[in-house]
């Protein structure tokens, strides 16, 4: 079809909009896609509309190419489901609650486990009706705390969420590497060059999970790769561990007077004055020596707010993002949690904590933690804290450093976790070389679920022996929106848009520059020609508007074929571009329809 300028309800912007921050949001507010409706909120204009409906029916194509099958569940949703597997209360405030007139909870759903399991349980309860895989494209609700990057981290969003039904695990695997090619396809056909790394599965739960993701430096997670193959998240990477160490003949731990020390630099200089080494002991004192042990504050999905000290080596940051991957097995409730360094309030409830001179296995009074039947803090230790190895670090009073201190001679530790940065050249946990970082955009998440939800919902079928058995899942997610985002990152240039040819809003933009009315006519009839070729076109047929503001839009908005009708038909030619490579050749008028559906055609 032809899409009018004159009529098409779009108003191009010359200045970027004050709130935005990174290219795609730029762009497609000033572009005429999206306009802000609240924060994290956004409407979407034809043109936008256009480019998010092709990202879905390549989603739909793939998804039904594994044979999975449609359905649409309402966004506003009761209470119950979400309550009986406790997500009611884990979700904590990023789960947007509302009440109807009669008092009854319900919430927006911000992801449909609980209503897919209740449906296949609703409906099935054979074994001869698996394997199962259904998904939906249905909006969204987080309450993000800090909304940003237009599409990319908002309120509202788009995603397909499948998930699959199968009897045993061996049917989860087949399920699950059934959407993981799936979505290789998907990402192939938008023209998204994304990288599969394994992650944390997080408050979803489930044995095996990986992210998709867009590398980009606006990227919010960050990921490692090796030369070998090896792909992560930094959540789901693993730290090489040390060997353990005989610990027999090691001499006794010290304490020593270290005043005014209270970072690890000052101690670090300390210790080389106090206790200087031999380079037979080890040579000078480094902060990798040091065991900086870190207070921080859990607020669980309750409210309740937790006291977690963490020990790692001093010259390594603690990563809450990590932290807050893995903690989840140490605490007594599952589910999304705060997480902050702990403030000076929290430290002066529990006085000894002394700021600077932490040591680990500090014995605390049960008044002191409001726990009962609790005597010491919980105390968790990196990787890299194994039995044998001597530290430097606090002795739990101002002032004093304890030299020698011998892990699992001196303390122990109640669990270890992978809590600290991971940094570029640190080892692949498989072997694989030194690792690289970078950041990327999560465009998919995939999980092998298990049975966490179907158990707490009861869901089960009778098999082959007509015993009741309980299914096991699957749950994989592409970001629709973000998709649109991510589309739009990867493909611009200091003019505008540059669309791929397979999500474009369509794909021809012809212009008629100049006042005259063969001009007009000359584009009105290729413009009739292209769409009876089966093309979509957008036509700037306005006639008050300078060739400069149209180009400039055109450019704009980034359809991939610009063809201008303009001076060049004295001669009987039109100029057709190629908006991604800015090349321009002229054709003759009556050869410029076929030229163009070829070109189309090509690509």
């Amino acid at each position: 079809m032809v899409l009018r300028l004159s009529q098409l309800f779009l108003r191009t912007l010359r200045e970027d909009p004050v709130d935005a921050e990174v290219a795609s949001h730029r762009l497609l507010v000033r572009a005429g896609y999206i306009r802000r409706a609240a924060p994290g909120i956004y409407t979407w204009l034809p043109l936008g509309l256009s480019v998010l409906r092709k990202v879905e029916q390549i989603i739909r194509e793939e998804m039904a190419a594994i044979g999975a099958q449609e359905v649409h569940f309402p966004a506003l949703l009761p209470r119950e489901p979400y309550e009986a597997t406790n997500r009611w209360t884990e979700y904590g405030e990023g789960l947007f609650r509302l009440q109807d007139r009669k008092g009854a909870d319900y919430l927006l759903a911000p992801t449909h486990e609980e209503m897919f399991t209740l449906l296949v349980k609703d409906l099935y309860s054979s074994y001869k009706d698996l394997p199962l895989s259904l998904y939906q494209i249905q909006n969204k609700y987080r309450d993000e705390a800090r909304p940003r990057a237009g599409l990319l981290r908002g309120r509202e969003f788009i995603m397909k969420d499948s998930y699959s039904f199968d009897v045993d695990d061996a049917g989860l695997d087949a399920s699950y590497a059934a959407h993981r090619a799936a979505y290789l396809k998907i990402f192939e056909r938008l023209g998204l060059e994304v990288i599969p790394v394994a992650a944390t599965a997080g408050a979803m739960g489930g044995s095996k999970s990986e992210e998709f993701l867009y590398p980009t430096e606006i990227g919010e997670d960050t990921f490692v790769r090796s030369a070998g193959g090896y792909a992560a998240n930094v959540e789901a990477v693993t730290t090489v561990a040390p060997a353990e160490i005989d610990f027999s003949n090691a001499p006794p731990a010290r304490v020593l007077d270290t005043p005014d020390t209270p970072t690890i630099d000052t101690l670090v200089t300390a210790a080389n004055q106090l206790a200087p080494r031999s380079d037979s002991d080890g040579g000078a004192w480094t902060a990798a020596d040091t065991l900086k042990n870190v207070v921080l504050a859990v607020t669980l999905p309750t409210g309740e707010r937790q006291i977690v000290v963490i020990g790692v080596p001093g010259d390594r940051a603690v990563d809450l993002k990590r932290v807050e991957a893995n903690i989840g097995s140490f605490l007594p409730i599952a589910g999304e949690i705060g997480l902050e360094a702990a403030n000076e309030e929290d430290l002066k409830k529990i006085p000894e904590l002394v700021k600077g001179y932490i040591g680990p296995g500090l014995v605390l009074a049960e008044a002191v933690l409001g726990l009962e039947g609790t005597s010491k803090l919980l105390f968790l230790v990196d990787p890299r804290v194994v039995s044998g190895t001597s530290w430097v670090t606090g002795a739990n009073e101002d002032g004093k450093h304890v030299f020698g201190l011998v892990a699992g001679r001196d303390f122990t530790w109640d669990g270890v976790i992978e809590c600290t940065e991971v940094r570029a050249g640190d080892e692949a946990p498989d072997g694989s070389g030194p690792l690289e970082t970078a950041r990327g955009i999560e465009m998919g998440h995939i999980f092998q679920l298990g049975r966490k939800y179907a158990e707490a919902l009861d869901l089960k079928v009778l098999d082959q022996n007509g015993k009741q058995v309980v299914v096991t899942m699957g749950s994989y997610g592409v970001g629709v929106t973000r998709a649109v985002a991510a589309l739009a990152e990867a493909n611009n240039d200091d003019r505008g848009l540059i669309w791929p040819r397979s999500v474009a809003p369509a794909d021809v933009h012809v212009v008629a520059v100049g006042r005259g009315e063969e001009i007009f006519a000359a584009a009105e009839k290729l413009s009739a020609e292209l769409e009876a070729a089966g093309l979509d076109v957008i036509y700037d047929d306005r006639p008050k508007v300078s060739p400069g503001v149209k180009f400039g839009d055109a450019e704009l908005v980034g359809v991939p074929t610009i063809v201008a009708v303009g001076r060049g038909l004295v001669d009987g030619v039109v100029e057709i571009k190629d908006r991604r490579t800015g090349e321009a050749e002229n054709v003759a008028v009556e050869k410029a329809a076929d030229y163009v559906v070829n070109a189309v055609r090509q690509k």
